[in-house]
């Protein structure tokens, strides 16, 4: 499997550039595999990436923009694509390849595999820092709580009903009465202290 990357090496577009940048800068700090694809100087390329970007994930005009990231010929995304699963923590898995070994990625497909965190991995996870920890705790509960949720809901409602205390007279609302209801008249006294 290859990771390739379509960019478009005359682009005037700065913002294009820097995408492209982004994505190329990403996999070589994280030793991925990839093959450039430049669109630019290859019409063969560019025809290709153009044939093969699904319908739905195409702009509104039809023209899909490098960069565009295939595995082979299995389409991943595009940067906005590529962006969010780094944000993620979810690369790997947006490009189609294992997570390597003891990665922030693999803890997390562990804990979503298993709902919850292997005892040979907490060590691993004390490494990774008490902010990341705390992260990777409550995407567990996350994972979890849906499924509890659906447990409960799958549960039948019982049939018995609760017992009502009946109420006594002495309980029950009494009607308010005139007196109780009548304001206490005001005095002059009273009068003269609002007044000032």
């Amino acid at each position: 499997m290859v990771i390739k990357v379509f960019i478009a090496s005359q682009s005037g577009s700065t913002a294009i550039k820097k995408k492209q940048q982004d994505v190329l800068g990403f996999l070589e700090a994280n030793k991925i595999d990839f093959k450039e694809m430049d669109i630019a100087a290859n019409e063969d390329n560019r025809k290709w990436m153009r044939e093969n970007v699904p319908g739905e994930k195409r702009p509104q005009n039809g023209i899909p923009l490098p960069p565009q990231i295939f595995n082979d010929e299995l389409y991943c995304g595009d940067f906005e694509a590529f962006f969010n699963a780094k944000e993620d923590n979810g690369v790997y898995t947006f490009l189609g390849l294992a997570p390597p070994p003891g990665s922030k990625e693999a803890h997390q497909a562990i804990i979503i595999q298993n709902g919850e965190v292997p005892e040979s991995d907490k060590g691993d996870l004390e490494n990774i820092g008490e902010n990341e920890a705390v992260k990777v705790e409550e995407s567990v509960h996350q994972a979890i709580e849906p499924a509890e949720a659906a447990k409960e809901e799958e549960q039948p409602e019982s049939k018995e009903k609760e017992e009502v205390e009946p109420v006594t007279e002495d309980e029950e609302e009494q009607p308010v009465t005139e007196e109780e209801d009548e304001e206490e008249p005001v005095t002059e006294d009273e009068d003269e202290v609002d007044e000032s």
